[in-house]
C-alpha cells in the first residue's frame, strides 16, 4: 500500500474517514485521540502515528523511534495526570492498516480483572465520550507536550 492509499497518511492529510482530533505533532510523529464514528468512545486511547509512511517497527529511522518513544511516553503522563487510570498500555498491533502506529491506552481504575489489558476498553461501564468529550479531553493533554 502507498503512502496515496493508506488510511493513516490520508488523515495525517485531514482527510478521510479515520481523521481525528490531534492532540500533538512535530515533523516525525502526531499523536491523537481514536475518532468516535457512530457511538461514544472509551476516553483516554491514543494513537502515536509516524508522518512518513512506515508499514512496520522495523522501518522507522532512528530519528522516528525516538521520537515514537518520546511522544508515548508524554501521551502516557498526560493520561495519568488527567484521567482516574490504574494503568496506561501501550502496544503496537498492524492488523489492518499498514501504517506504523502505536496505541497508548488506559484502564481506568475499577475496570473489572476480567477485561485484560488489551480488552479493558470493552468494559461498558468505562467513561466514554462524544466527538465533544474527546476534544476537551485532547485540549486538556495537549499541554503535556512541550517539544
Amino acid at each position: 500500500m502507498s503512502g496515496e492509499e493508506c488510511l493513516i497518511c490520508a488523515q495525517l492529510r485531514d482527510e478521510g474517514p479515520v481523521a481525528g482530533p490531534h492532540i500533538w505533532q512535530d515533523e516525525l510523529v502526531r499523536v491523537s485521540h481514536v475518532r468516535p464514528a457512530d457511538r461514544p468512545v472509551v476516553l483516554g486511547h491514543l494513537v502515536v502515528e509516524t508522518r512518513r509512511h512506515a508499514v512496520y517497527l522495523d522501518g522507522l529511522t532512528d530519528a522516528e523511534a525516538a521520537a515514537v518513544g518520546t511522544a508515548a511516553r508524554d501521551a502516557a503522563r498526560a493520561l495519568r495526570a488527567e484521567l482516574d487510570v490504574e494503568f496506561v498500555h501501550a502496544a503496537v498491533v498492524n492488523a489492518r492498516l499498514e501504517h506504523f502506529h502505536q496505541h497508548v491506552y488506559v484502564r481506568h481504575r475499577g475496570t473489572p480483572e476480567e477485561y485484560r489489558w488489551h480488552s479493558a476498553d470493552e468494559w461498558p461501564d468505562a467513561p466514554h465520550g462524544d466527538a465533544a468529550a474527546v476534544a476537551e479531553l485532547s485540549d486538556r493533554l495537549r499541554p503535556y507536550f512541550t517539544r
